[in-house]
């Protein structure tokens, strides 16, 4: 965005989501001021600009979410829409450098890019930059990610930098061993708060869903959406309270034994139950 005419003597400018002003006149003129003038603080030219970096904002954070979403459930998506939608600064921070699959779901290249006629520039395995052209692409969910722990490596050679937690996503495998009575996971049971309020702000600023006495994350796991639940404590509880048990549901609510579960929606839970349990208070002379 250029300069704009702001009152007499100054320009104004949005530089790096900050409302910037400058001189046009005196020994200052052309450079940029350190601070905003008091007398530009209430002009019009200086509300719109806010007014335009506050939904510049909303809609960067749009577009991470809706990558996430794409991510976390590894839907398919069209390239000729990441053609459409790349050419925005916003949607191509969100989805630059994710690891994407097309035909071969073996081959796991980094997006670089994408022109107008759907084509993608990534960085493959080798280094090497290829262009693909496939009806869809996945940006899959870690766990489903073949050698991951070569894939994070060679990532750090490239010095890549993901806006969308992906690659260095937390994870959990489901245990081979678990006991099929088993109904509920309790790994990360017990965490104490001082109250249900704390604790659902926690789980609300995670960005997860807090709904009756439960936090809770929905996830499309192999053609199926289930919803992870952890319990968080009755609504309106002022006593200290304590996080609960991980449960899993399908969408008609059907309570999912453990071992039915896949493992995007393990991973998520899992993900889900440790986080909150992160918060926790911790008692000094007791260990983390």
């Amino acid at each position: 965005m250029g300069w704009l005419s702001a009152g007499d003597g100054y320009e104004v400018a949005l530089v790096e989501g900050r409302v910037a002003a400058r001189a046009t006149s005196g020994r200052a003129a052309g450079r940029q001021l350190k601070s905003l003038p008091r007398a530009l603080r209430d002009h019009p030219e200086v509300d719109r600009l806010r007014r335009f970096a506050e939904w510049l904002d909303r809609h960067a954070a749009s577009c991470v979410a809706q990558v996430d979403s794409w991510m976390v459930s590894s839907l398919p998506v069209p390239t000729g829409l990441l053609a459409r939608v790349w050419p925005d600064e916003a949607w191509q921070s969100a989805l630059r450098d994710l690891a994407v699959v097309g035909d071969d779901p073996d081959e796991v290249g980094f997006l670089r890019g994408a022109t107008e006629d759907g084509e993608l520039r990534v960085v493959n395995l080798d280094g090497e930059t290829v262009r693909l052209s496939p009806r869809t692409v996945v940006l899959p969910h870690p766990v489903l990610l073949p050698d991951l722990d070569d894939i994070r490596e060679f990532a750090a050679e490239l010095g890549i930098v993901q806006r969308v937690e992906q690659i260095h996503r937390a994870t959990w495998l489901r245990p081979e061993d678990l006991d099929p009575k088993t109904a509920e996971i309790r790994d990360f049971a017990g965490g104490s708060y001082r109250s249900r309020f704390a604790l659902a702000s926690r789980a609300s600023s995670l960005g997860y869903r807090v709904s009756g006495g439960y936090a809770t994350a929905r996830v499309r796991d192999g053609g199926r959406t289930v919803e992870a639940s952890v319990w968080i404590g009755e609504p309106y509880w002022e006593d200290t309270v304590e996080t609960g048990g991980l449960t899993w549901h399908d969408e008609d609510g059907r309570a999912l034994p453990p071992r039915e579960v896949g493992p995007v929606a393990w991973s998520e839970g899992m993900r889900m139950a440790a986080a909150l349990y992160a918060g926790r208070v911790i008692e000094e002379g007791k260990n983390a």
